[in-house]
């Protein structure tokens, strides 16, 4: 966030210069002006939205008309079965429509639901969206601000900014001087409230001047509500291809309907001719195998310790070629140990451990803070604390001041070996001992501070940091061992094509040694430090070989996200801190820490790792590029079948025969296949999923793949009419050629979905298997038969039908060979 927020010149004559409330008349008038303080307007009629969004799903009107059209004709039975399918599309609706309701309450809960406001000379306690720009608001500790506001009176405060800054401290913040300051149209960030954020200590009145969606966390809502219904390059892909099939599919529904009527069948077979070969040629399977696909990877990766947090990006994580990695608890267990103390000269290591206590915080969820709190053993007595300077990553340390006696002011600091020295009054021989003595205990993979203090008279302490005269007191050393298994999991990575950069805030001989230990970067890994990585961000050879950050920033991460990714990496980056949120937004994929990791950077993450283990990531881009191979087969199984289906409905009329399918048949056909291709081909990850190439763009099949798959389904085809009419003979046995065109078509679907899956898992096997079980039932029982308007067929019906399966078969094989489609193992 910017040093300074421009007050909005509108606003300023509409605040009250000195504290007083506002008056009834002014908060009526206001409102008027301004609506209330609400973020964004919520649907009010929840059903009503559900129902908007659900019929303008085509396939339930096809589904509502041709029933309805049966029903006028006396067909009951296929109007109930039509009726029955609608079902389930709309609990699909309203299951998507509550899990958005529920991301949206998510972002409100942030925001302040009740207020103490000062109006008409009285303290009221009113709902949050009742206030208006020129409320005087009272934000106890604890509280969240309920608005973006001047702060008019308080002291020590502090607050928690996370939400929209990252920074991973407390903010400080004052009272403004004087109103006459209002005037000059940039405030100090240091003097404004915001919405979304909360005070941590002290009292604080403020003045509102924005409210609801003008608030600068209300625009991150909008912009966060905008980006949801954005869709994935792979959703586009697949929205193309729907398009495609269902201009080709309208196409023939209107050729039927006019050839129908031409050949003098009535209207009302032209009108059912066409509604029949819609259901058919309607292509929904694409967008919901793929939802579903996205649902069962998002199960498999919480079955691996990852959190998905959006479903699409899973489809994304399969394509992942880089990761920017940190070290602290991905790497590296994330459990600092204090094992070496180095006083300075006439200290004790109990004097180092209390000046490092003294500037550590027992409020903080600092490891390093904890780290260092439980190696003190003796009773650290605290005097009263009278100011804090928190860390940040300019200063690099961090320092509180406490009232040591009643003249005197002590200042404890810790941090950045190379700060604290630079502070401390030391001689050169001194300074160069004691940085060798940092560099000696980097290189072997320590995470080195530097503590220090001073003391001054409490006349002359003007609540500042200083930054000069520091006694040094020496220095610690914490260990953080690696990861189990985190190096076979970065080499396993390396084999795939990923590349790992190791991100860090550490020293660079720190960074160096894990480099090192986990493998990134090979023996030669480039070394960057953040204060170099500018230049080296503006030349794209020595980009390409930067393996390790040494002391990074968080804006430095961010802007190596973004060379990467201006260079065409799809780019990981992982975080558990609130300077991490810029860098885990601006990535294709950002995961952030489930163990260690703040709110901030899991509400702003793709992906939540619960164990924060690197090896999850790796598991992560596995099941991604399996996902990418399993909906490869499961779309080559669709188009396979989908094209004799809605050639066969489309040619066999046209030509003037009776229909080969009824809707109740198109029915019976989409329950076999839907279950197929959305079952038959989920399979698990493979342990050679890794190994396969990244897929960087969004297309499924090439101009190879497509030649063959359009061959192969023209065969299949051929081989469906061929049997129908053959079926139907001079005798116009038209409910003997239908079933056996149904089970030539069953039949060579089934040795389709068998080819491309090898049946290497259960599922598969007892897709099959109740296929062909359910198809003999439905044909060969006279009285289901009936109903489906088929006639029970004869053992050598069965046996061409078998050899047009098995010819199937094997052209399906084959087009998974020349396509490169490849068969995992069952897992």
């Amino acid at each position: 966030m910017n040093a300074f927020y421009r007050l909005p010149a509108e606003r300023i004559p509409d605040l009250p210069e000195t504290l007083r409330g506002l008056t009834a008349a002014e908060v009526t008038e206001r409102r008027a002006r301004y609506g209330q303080n609400i973020l964004f307007e919520a649907p009010q009629r929840v059903w009503m939205e559900i129902a908007r969004g659900t019929f303008r799903d085509p396939m339930i009107w096809f589904l509502v008309i041709v029933g309805g059209l049966f029903a006028m004709i006396g067909e009951s039975a296929e109007a109930v079965v039509l009726a029955a399918a609608i079902v389930p599309l709309i609990g699909m609706d309203a299951w998507l429509h509550h899990r958005t309701q529920a991301s949206v309450e998510g972002l409100r809960s942030r925001v302040a639901a009740h207020v103490n406001v000062v109006r008409d000379n009285a303290s009221l306690n009113v709902v949050a969206t009742e206030l208006v720009p020129g409320d005087l608001v009272i934000v106890s500790a604890g509280e969240p601000f309920p608005a973006d506001g001047l702060i008019v009176a308080g002291a020590l405060l502090q607050a928690e900014e996370s939400a929209l800054t990252g920074e991973a401290f407390p903010v400080r913040k004052a009272a403004l001087p004087a109103a006459s300051q209002l005037t000059e149209g940039e405030i100090d960030s240091e003097h404004w409230g915001h919405a979304g954020t909360r005070l941590l200590t002290g009292a604080a009145t403020m003045r509102v001047v924005m409210t609801g969606a003008d608030t600068l966390y209300g625009e991150i809502v909008r912009f966060a509500r905008g980006v949801a219904h954005q869709l994935t390059p792979l959703q586009q892909a697949i929205t193309r291809l729907v398009v495609v099939l269902s201009i080709v599919a309208l196409a023939f529904c209107l050729l039927l309907a006019a050839v129908r009527l031409y050949q003098g069948h009535g209207v009302v077979d032209a009108v059912l001719s066409a509604a029949t070969l819609a259901i058919a040629a309607t292509p929904e399977e694409f967008p919901v195998v793929f939802a579903l696909f996205l649902g069962v990877g998002v199960y498999r990766l919480a079955q691996r310790r990852a959190l998905v947090r959006r479903a699409v990006v899973v489809e994304n994580i399969g394509r992942v070629s880089c990761i920017c990695s940190d070290k602290t608890g991905t790497l590296t267990e994330g459990r600092l140990r204090l094992v070496h103390c180095y006083p300075a000269q006439d200290r004790s290591e109990a004097d180092l451990l209390r000046i490092a206590a003294l500037a550590s915080r027992t409020e903080s969820n600092d490891p390093l803070d904890a780290a260092i709190l439980s190696a003190v053993t003796a009773d650290l007595k605290r005097p009263p604390r009278i100011a804090l300077f928190p860390f940040t990553e300019d200063r690099a340390c961090e320092a509180a001041a406490y009232a040591w006696a009643a003249d005197r002011v002590r200042i404890a600091a810790k941090g950045a070996p190379e700060t604290i020295l630079r502070r401390c009054a030391l001689d050169a021989s001194e300074r160069a001992a004691w940085h060798s003595k940092v560099m000696e205990l980097s290189a072997n993979a320590y995470k080195v501070i530097a503590c220090a203090y001073r003391d001054m008279d409490a006349a002359s302490w003007f609540d500042a940091e200083p930054d000069t005269d520091y006694t040094f007191a020496g220095l610690l050393a914490f260990a953080d061992p690696v990861r189990p298994g985190v190096r076979e999991a970065v080499l396993a990575a390396r084999a795939a094509g990923i590349r790992v950069i190791l991100v860090t805030g550490d020293h660079p001989a720190t960074a160096r040694a894990i480099a090192e230990q986990t493998a990134i970067g090979g023996p030669d890994a480039k070394l960057v430090e953040g204060k170099d990585l500018d230049a080296v961000l503006q030349q794209d050879d020595a980009l390409r070989t930067v393996a390790i950050v040494a002391r990074a920033a968080p804006s430095q991460k961010l802007a190596l996200v973004r060379a990467l990714q201006q260079r065409g990496e799809i780019v990981a980056v992982t975080g558990d801190g609130v300077n991490d949120v810029p860098a885990l937004q601006a990535a294709d994929i950002g995961i952030a820490m489930g163990e260690r990791g703040t709110r901030s950077a899991r509400d702003v993450a793709a992906i939540v790792l619960l164990d924060d283990d690197f090896r999850t990531i790796a598991n992560a881009i596995a099941e991604g590029r399996q996902l990418y191979e399993n909906l490869r087969n499961s779309f080559s199984y669709l188009l396979m079948v989908h094209i004799p289906f809605v050639l066969s409905a489309a040619f066999i009329p046209l030509a003037g025969y009776p229909l080969l399918y009824l809707p109740l048949h198109v029915v019976w056909l989409e329950l076999i296949i839907h279950p197929t291709a959305m079952v038959a081909f989920q399979q698990a990850s493979a342990a050679d999923a890794l190994d396969r190439v990244p897929h960087t763009r969004a297309r499924f099949f090439s101009t190879r793949d497509w030649v063959w798959l359009c061959g192969i389904g023209l065969s299949l085809t051929l081989a469906v009419m061929t049997s129908y009419v053959f079926a139907l003979g001079d005798a116009n046995a038209v409910e003997h050629a239908r079933a056996m065109a149904l089970l030539v078509l069953i039949g060579t679907a089934t040795a389709t979905a068998a080819a491309l899956h090898r049946l290497r898992a259960r599922s598969a096997c007892a897709i099959t298997i109740a296929t062909v079980l359910s198809t003999a039932c439905v044909i060969q029982t006279p009285p289901v038969a009936a109903l489906f308007h088929v006639q029970p067929l004869h053992l050598e019906d069965w046996a061409l039908a078998g050899i047009a399966a098995a010819v199937a078969g094997l052209a399906a094989t084959v087009f998974g060979r020349r396509a490169r489609i490849v068969q995992p193992r069952a897992g």
